[in-house]
């Protein structure tokens, strides 16, 4: 009795171990279609990844360029901005990050709008890490409050007269209009979506990003 019941229990976790491994197979073969499918669109669609309005961090004519599509609101985007900053610094000649707007979060495009306006005021950076670190007080998925987010970027010194009025402008609604149209083109479906030299993270992760840059760095050091 107890040889039929040891067999019938090898047998069912042999079964379970299939499974588990048909599954990750098959999460494997999905994850590397949308990847190929996400290059296969960035590459015939080039243009959309770098705008001339994107905000740009490290050299202009550097190599290697990270393309992020993020929002203020996503906590993840949120953690990653110290690990790419790191990034950047291990780089210094040969790596820039192109950051492009997913306002998918509920209040996210009018944080958006302040961006804007704080790159036409040359504040961009320290509003939008003021924004970020503030981000846990002002991004609620259900009910944010973007009055701290822009209270926050006021006391970085933005002129929130001029933004208020920058953030309202065509100019600043086209871009936003932009930013969306071309994530949609590029099949981008949640932040943070990374692009180095048009290629896509398979695993995501700090690692896998960090790994990514540093392959694409070493193939221009050759």
């Amino acid at each position: 009795m107890n040889t039929k019941m040891n067999t019938r229990k090898i047998a069912v976790a042999v079964v379970l171990g299939v499974i588990a491994l048909a599954f990750l197979v098959g999460m494997n073969v999905y994850q590397r279609s949308v990847q190929q499918a996400q290059e296969e669109k960035a590459s015939q669609q080039n243009d959309r990844l770098v705008r001339p309005h994107s905000p740009v961090f490290g050299p202009k004519a550097a190599p290697v360029t990270i393309v992020e599509f993020f929002d203020p609101a996503c906590e993840s985007c949120r953690y990653f901005y110290p690990i790419v900053k790191d990034i950047l610094k291990k780089h210094p000649d040969d790596v820039r990050l192109v950051l492009r707007y997913a306002p998918f979060h509920r209040g996210s495009e009018q944080v958006v709008a302040l961006l804007v306006a704080a790159k036409l005021q040359n504040q961009y950076q320290p509003v939008l890490e003021a924004i970020l670190d503030a981000q846990p007080q002002w991004a609620d998925h259900g009910m944010p409050n973007i009055g701290i987010a822009f209270k926050v970027a006021q006391q970085t010194g933005l002129d929130m007269d001029k933004a208020a009025t920058q953030a309202q402008s065509p100019e600043t609604q086209a871009v936003i209009r932009q930013d969306m149209q071309d994530l949609t083109s590029l099949g981008v479906t949640k932040t943070p979506t990374f692009f180095v030299n048009g290629r896509s993270l398979l695993n995501f992760g700090p690692e896998q990003l960090a790994a990514l840059v540093a392959e694409e760095v070493a193939k221009v050091k050759k």
